[in-house]
C-alpha cells in the first residue's frame, strides 16, 4: 500500500512473470490529501513515476538484493544500494528523481542502510571491518570524491555494532551502538550534519535503550525505552539536550507480564508495540495540548494473531497505518482512526484460486493455542492451524517449525505457500520455545548461554505434545528450522531422533563450536554475549560441545534430514552444514540425508520471487514426500 511522504505516495509494484518489484511514487493532490492512489485496469497508477526498476538492475546477475532505498527529505534524490553476490555487500548509488540521471557519487563495499541530512546536501552510510561486523558511520557530501569522505564514528570494541538513521519527525540524525545487551545512542540535528553527536547516555554494560524525539504538551522531549532495573523494559522522558541516564523519569512504568519493545512518537500520539502472553499488542496513548488525553489497547478478535505498525513516515499523518494476519487470515493493511478508533481496511494479500479446491476459504481451516509442558515444568506455547475437522487420533501428519534465539519472537502469520501443506491435510505448528521474546525478557534469557538446552528440551516437548494430544504422531513429524533454528534442528536431530520423521535445516548453524572458538570469522564476537566465550571459559566450552550438533553425531538411526545452505552466505558458512552431512552419512545408522547448496545466493536463499517460489517447493515437496502426500 502507498504511504506518503512529504509531498508524495511511495509504494512498490510486482507485475507478473517478472522476478523482482519496481519502486514508484506520485504527488499528492494537495495537503489533505490522506487516500491512497489505486491500480488502475492496466496495472499502474495514474501519474505515477518510477524510482528504481529491480529487474533492469539485476540483468546479468545470477542473484540480485536491494539494501538501501532512501529519498532525500526535499524527494529530490534517492540514494539506493545493490547486492550482487549475496554476501551483503553493496554498490551505493544516488540517482536524481528530477532528470532521471545517475550521479557520479557511488560507494562499494557498503553495510545496510543510508540516511539523508534534512538539506539533502550529506548521506551517512556504514562499512564493515575485516570480521564483517557493521563498525563504522561515514559521512559523504554531495558530489565530492568518495575517497574524502569523513569517517564520523568508528566502534573499536568487537562485540558492538553500528547503525545510523533520522527520526521521523526530521528533528535528528541517530548512531545508534549495541551489542547483544548493551546500547548507546548518538544524536546531532539533522540541519546541522557536520556538527558533533552528542551521547544521549553513556554505554553501561548489560543496560539497552532506545531514543525516539517526540513533542508531548508542547515540550520537545526524548522518550528512552530501557530495561535499567526493569526486566521486561521501561519507557523514560529525557530533556532534548539529555548526555546521562541521571536525566531520565519514568513515564511508563515496568509492567514483569507485559514485555515493552518499542516506542513510535508521532504528532498527536505515541505508540508503544508490546506483547503479552505470547501476543502482540499495540497501545495508543492519544496527545492533547497538555500532554496524554487517553491511553488504551487496539483490540483484535481472534485467539492467536499477529499485529503491528505499519509504513508511517509521516510525523503529523491523521491516521495509523497497522498491519494484521493470522495462521488462517493473509496480511491485512489499515489505516486506524485515532479520534473514531475504526480500522478500515485498505488491503489484504490476495490469494488466487486453486485448480482443485477452488477459492481460497479462511473457514477451511482451524486455528488455535495450545500449550506443551517441558522437562522442568515450564509451559510451552504453540500456535496451531489445521484443515477444518482434523481428527485427534494421531493420523494427522504435522510440520513443526521453530527457531528460540536472540529474542527472536516468532509470531503466527499467514503463508500462502503453506496452503500446499494445509489443503494436503497436514497441520502446522510454530513452537514458541525459549530463546526467543514471545513471553518476555525471561523467555530470552532462560534460552540462552548456559541455559541454551532449554530451548532444545522446549521443542522436543511440543514434538511430543503434538503426538500426546492426538494432533499427530511421531512418524509423522516434519521439523523445521533455519540459521539458530537450524542449530535446534541438528541439537534435536541427536537428543531425540524418535520424536520425527523429518528435518528440514536450512543454512543451519551446526558446527557451533568451532565457528564461536574462532574469532576473526564474521559475527563471532559478538555472538559471545548469545552463546558465552568458549575460549575464555571451559564450562562454556564443555556446555556448547554437549549440544553442538557437529560433535555430537553418533551411530544412531536418525530422521530423514533435508539441509539446505547457499554458497555465498556469510553469516552461517556453508562447509558448517557440509560436514554435519558428511559426518552423519558416516556415523549415522542408514543415513537418509540430502545436502542441497544454493550456488548464487546468501543467508536469505536465492533472489527473485520465482526463484524463491521455486526453491520453497522443493523444500516443500520433500517433506510431503516424507509423510506420504507427495501425490496428493
Amino acid at each position: 500500500m502507498p504511504a506518503r511522504l512529504g509531498d508524495y505516495w511511495y509504494y512498490g509494484r510486482s507485475v507478473e512473470g517478472k522476478q523482482y518489484g519496481i519502486s514508484c511514487r506520485r504527488p499528492i493532490a494537495g495537503p489533505d490529501d490522506w487516500t491512497p492512489p489505486v491500480l488502475d485496469a492496466a496495472g499502474e497508477v495514474d501519474g505515477e513515476e518510477i524510482l528504481l526498476d529491480s529487474n533492469q538492475l539485476a540483468e546479468g546477475h545470477d542473484f540480485f538484493s536491494l539494501g538501501a532505498s532512501s529519498v532525500s527529505p526535499d524527494g529530490a534524490l534517492l540514494a539506493f544500494s545493490t547486492d550482487t553476490a549475496g554476501d551483503e555487500r553493496y554498490l551505493l548509488q544516488i540517482k536524481d528523481l528530477r532528470t532521471g540521471e545517475m550521479l557520479g557519487d557511488q560507494i562499494p563495499q557498503t553495510s545496510y542502510g543510508a540516511t539523508w541530512d534534512l538539506a539533502g546536501e550529506h548521506l551517512f552510510y556504514t562499512t564493515v571491518d575485516d570480521a564483517w561486523r557493521t563498525d563504522k558511520v561515514w559521512r559523504h557530501k554531495l558530489g565530492t570524491d568518495t575517497a574524502t569522505d569523513e569517517l564520523v564514528h568508528h566502534e573499536t570494541d568487537d562485540s558492538y555494532w553500528v547503525s545510523v538513521g533520522r527520526t521521523r519527525s526530521d528533528r535528528f540524525l541517530v548512531i545508534a551502538v549495541g551489542s547483544k545487551i548493551t546500547s548507546e545512542y548518538r544524536i546531532v540535528e539533522a540541519d546541522d550534519p557536520t556538527g558533533e553527536f552528542r551521547v544521549v547516555a553513556p554505554r553501561r554494560h548489560g543496560i539497552e535503550y532506545g531514543v525516539e524525539h517526540a513533542v508531548i504538551g508542547g515540550q520537545d522531549q526524548l522518550l528512552v525505552l530501557h530495561n535499567d532495573d526493569a526486566l521486561n523494559f521501561e519507557i523514560a522522558r529525557a530533556p532534548i539536550d539529555a548526555t546521562s541516564h541521571e536525566q531520565w523519569e519514568p513515564f511508563i512504568a515496568h509492567d514483569p507480564a507485559v514485555r515493552l519493545e518499542d516506542i513510535d512518537a508521532f504528532a498527536d500520539q505515541l505508540v508503544i508495540s508490546q506483547r503479552s502472553d505470547g501476543l502482540t499488542q499495540l497501545r495508543v496513548l492519544d496527545l492533547g495540548p497538555e500532554g496524554v488525553t487517553d491511553d488504551y489497547l487496539m483490540e483484535f478478535p481472534e485467539q492467536v494473531y499477529t499485529v503491528g505498525l505499519g509504513g508511517n513516515p509521516e510525523f503529523a499523518a491523521p491516521t495509523l497505518r497497522v498491519g494484521h494476519t493470522t495462521l488462517a487470515t493473509p496480511p491485512a493493511i489499515y489505516d486506524y482512526n485515532t479520534r473514531t478508533r475504526i480500522l478500515t481496511l485498505l488491503k489484504r494479500t490476495p490469494v488466487l484460486d486453486h485448480p482443485v479446491h477452488g477459492p481460497f476459504d479462511a473457514n477451511a481451516y482451524e486455528q488455535f493455542r495450545e500449550w506443551a509442558t517441558a522437562p522442568d515444568g515450564t509451559r510451552v506455547p504453540l500456535s496451531v492451524i489445521v484443515p477444518k475437522g482434523a481428527p485427534r487420533d494421531g493420523s494427522t501428519p504435522f510440520l513443526l517449525y521453530g527457531y528460540g534465539s536472540y529474542e527472536a519472537s516468532m509470531d503466527p502469520s499467514f503463508s500462502i505457500s503453506r496452503l500446499s501443506l494445509l489443503d494436503r491435510g497436514m497441520g502446522f505448528a510454530i513452537a514458541h520455545i525459549r530463546g526467543g521474546g514471545e513471553l518476555g525478557r525471561s523467555w530470552y534469557d532462560d534460552g540462552k548461554l548456559l541455559r541454551k538446552r532449554n530451548t532444545f528440551t522446549d521443542f522436543i516437548a511440543c514434538a511430543q505434545h503434538l503426538a500426546d494430544s492426538g494432533l499427530s504422531s511421531a512418524d509423522r513429524i516434519i521439523a523445521e528450522g533455519g540459521s539458530a533454528g537450524g542449530l535446534l534442528m541438528g541439537a534435536v536431530a541427536n537428543m531425540a531422533p524418535e520424536a520425527f520423521t523429518g528435518i528440514v535445516a536450512a543454512v543451519p548453524f551446526v558446527d557451533a563450536l568451532t565457528t564461536i572458538l574462532d574469532p576473526s570469522l564474521p559475527l563471532t564476537v559478538i555472538e559471545w554475549e548469545e552463546w558465552g566465550n568458549p575460549l575464555a571459559d571451559p564450562d562454556v566450552y564443555a556446555y556448547m560441545k554437549s549440544y553442538s550438533p557437529y560433535e555430537n553425531v553418533t551411530a544412531k538411526h536418525y530422521p530423514a534430514i533435508l539441509a539446505e545452505t547457499s554458497l555465498n552466505d556469510t553469516r552461517v558458512l556453508y562447509v558448517e552444514p557440509a560436514k554435519w552431512v558428511a559426518r552423519l552419512r558416516e556415523v549415522a545408522i542408514e543415513p537418509n540425508v540430502l545436502l542441497k547448496t544454493e550456488m548464487s545466493a546468501g543467508h536469505g536463499g536465492v533472489s527473485g520471487r520465482y526463484n524463491a517460489w521455486k526453491d520453497r517447493a522443493f523444500s516443500l515437496a520433500w517433506i510431503l514426500d516424507q509423510v506420504g502426500l507427495s501425490r496428493t
